[in-house]
C-alpha cells in the first residue's frame, strides 16, 4: 500500500524498518477485529521487540562458539539412566551462574557430557547470558597464542565478561607449561567471580593426573574447579556405537 511506503524513509530514520515485514498483516487484523489504535501500535511493537530479542539471541549464539546445536530436547537421558534428572533440571534454570558455581560433569567417553554441557549453555543463551565454549586444548592454545602476540590482557578481559565459560574435554592430553599456567589463570580469574562449566572423561579423583609437569599447580586449579561444584557422573552405554555390519549371504 501507499501509505505504507510513505511510512518506510521513517521506519529506517528510527531503526525500525523490519517493522514493515508484519504491518500489513497486522493492519488486517486491526480492520478485522476492530482493534482501538493503541493496541495496533501494541501489536507492532510487540513484533519489533520479538524481532530484536531474535537478534540479540543469535549474536550471543555466535559469540557462544558452540560446536553444535545440541539442546535438552534432543539429549536421550535413556542412554544414561542413572543420571541425576533433578539436578539437571536445577541446572537447566541456569541459577548456577548467579551463584558463580562451578559445574562438573565427568564419565566415559561417548556418553554425551558435551551434549548435555552445550544444551545448558544453549539455554543460558536463551536466557540472556553471555557464553563461550571451547575444548581444553583449543582454549590453551588460543591463550599461548595471544601471550605470544601480546594480547593476552585483552583475551583475559574478554572471558572475564562471560558470564559462563564452558571447558570441554579437560585432561585429554596432558597439560603441560605453559598451557597448565594459562588455564590455572583462567580458573583462578574465575574462582567465585564465574560460572564454569567443565567436562572431562577423567574419574574426579584423576582431575589432577591431567597436569603434566606441575603437580601443585594442578592441584591448585583442581581444588578452585571442585570447590562448591555440583558434580554430574555420566555412565551408560556410548552414543557413539560402530554402525551394524550387513551380513552377505
Amino acid at each position: 500500500m501507499k501509505q505504507f511506503n510513505e511510512l518506510l524513509p521513517l521506519l529506517q530514520s528510527l531503526r525500525m524498518n523490519r517493522m514493515m515485514e508484519t504491518l500489513e498483516i497486522r493492519n488486517r487484523q486491526a480492520l478485522d477485529e476492530k482493534l482501538a489504535p493503541i493496541e495496533f501500535l501494541t501489536l507492532l511493537l510487540q513484533d519489533e521487540v520479538a524481532r530484536r530479542e531474535q537478534v540479540k539471541l543469535q549474536k550471543r549464539l555466535r559469540r557462544a562458539s558452540f560446536h553444535s546445536t545440541k539442546t535438552i530436547e534432543s539429549f536421550n537421558f535413556q542412554v544414561t539412566p542413572n543420571l541425576n534428572r533433578t539436578l539437571i533440571n536445577e541446572l537447566m534454570t541456569c541459577r548456577f551462574i548467579e551463584e558463580k558455581s562451578p559445574v562438573l560433569i565427568a564419565g566415559p567417553t561417548g556418553t554425551g557430557k558435551s551434549h548435555l554441557a552445550q544444551a545448558i549453555g544453549h539455554q543460558a543463551v536463551r536466557l540472556g547470558y553471555e557464553v563461550f565454549f571451547s575444548t581444553q586444548v583449543q582454549l590453551t592454545a588460543s591463550m599461548v597464542r595471544a601471550r605470544l602476540s601480546g594480547v593476552h590482557a585483552r583475551r583475559m578481559k574478554l572471558l572475564k565478561r562471560k558470564d559462563l565459560i564452558i571447558l570441554d574435554d579437560f585432561g585429554i592430553k596432558p597439560l603441560q607449561t605453559p598451557y597448565d599456567e594459562d588455564l590455572h589463570e583462567l580458573i583462578a580469574e574465575r574462582y567465585e567471580k564465574g560460572a564454569v562449566m567443565v567436562t572431562s572423561n577423567l574419574a574426579f579423583k584423576e582431575w589432577r593426573e591431567a597436569f603434566a609437569d606441575n603437580k601443585l599447580l594442578g592441584a591448585a586449579t583442581v581444588d578452585r574447579m571442585m570447590h562448591g561444584a555440583y558434580q554430574i557422573v555420566m555412565d551408560g552405554e556410548s552414543y557413539r556405537k560402530p554402525k551394524p555390519q550387513e551380513i552377505e549371504g
